[in-house]
């Protein structure tokens, strides 16, 4: 399967100087052991970290570090990067040993290239230009974040805590599928409540499914 690269440059405004750089920020560990995403990812959480608290404190220099933290979070979780993601088509230029015209890339796996792909850029054009890159693919996003959304697994903690001054009971029932194609079924409940469990790509991912289930069902607002 060939990849057009050069269109998903066209779509973020750059053109890289290293496009194996590229080509391995988007490439998954089932289609390479060696050259793949994996460090660029690592490498990439780190560099949008920085960009977007740096600009956070630009745009709330007055504000606490408390509500700063919240506002990073949405703005840095894997759910916001699946959300640029999909803005961008990122699915189309990623390759895994089952990438065909019938599979769905699972949503971990897109998150996960966008941060590869914002270390590539980093490693590729430095700091200045992967800001430049950040701020405007997440420019909505910011400009949004002066209302801070609390995930589900905190407003649960909070409701847990204020009714019952007990934190909630999270198990893991299950961890199936192939390595590249997790799916992780865990549960969630407190004092008085029965499991309610949900499933996601991801332990983490799991877990704010299955608080949000719980939250929903008990009409916590």
């Amino acid at each position: 399967m060939k990849i057009n690269y050069r269109e998903l440059e066209n779509k973020i405004k750059i053109d890289f100087k290293n496009k194996k750089l590229l080509k391995e920020s988007l490439t998954h560990k089932s289609f390479d052991t060696k050259k793949n995403y994996e460090k660029l990812e690592f490498l990439g959480d780190r560099v949008l970290g920085l960009v977007i608290a740096k600009k956070l404190l630009e745009i709330y220099p007055d504000e606490k570090e408390g509500i700063l933290d919240k506002k990073f979070a949405s703005l840095v979780n894997k759910k916001k990067c699946l959300e640029i993601a999909k803005k961008i088509d990122l699915e189309k230029y990623i390759l895994t040993n089952i990438n065909t015209k019938n599979h769905k890339i699972v949503d971990k796996v897109i998150s996960d290239s966008c941060e590869a792909l914002i270390g590539a850029i980093y490693l590729d054009k430095g700091f200045l230009n992967v800001e430049k890159i950040v701020l405007s693919l997440w420019k909505e996003d910011i400009k949004k974040s002066f209302i801070t959304q609390v995930d589900s697994k905190t407003k649960l903690q909070e409701y847990s805590l204020k009714r019952f001054k007990k934190l909630p009971t999270y198990k893991l029932f299950s961890n199936s599928g192939p390595s590249h194609e997790p799916i992780f079924k865990v549960g969630v409940k407190l004092m008085n409540t029965k499991f309610y469990i949900s499933e996601g790509n991801s332990k983490k991912d799991a877990e704010q499914n299955a608080a949000f289930l719980c939250l929903n069902n008990l009409k916590v607002q």
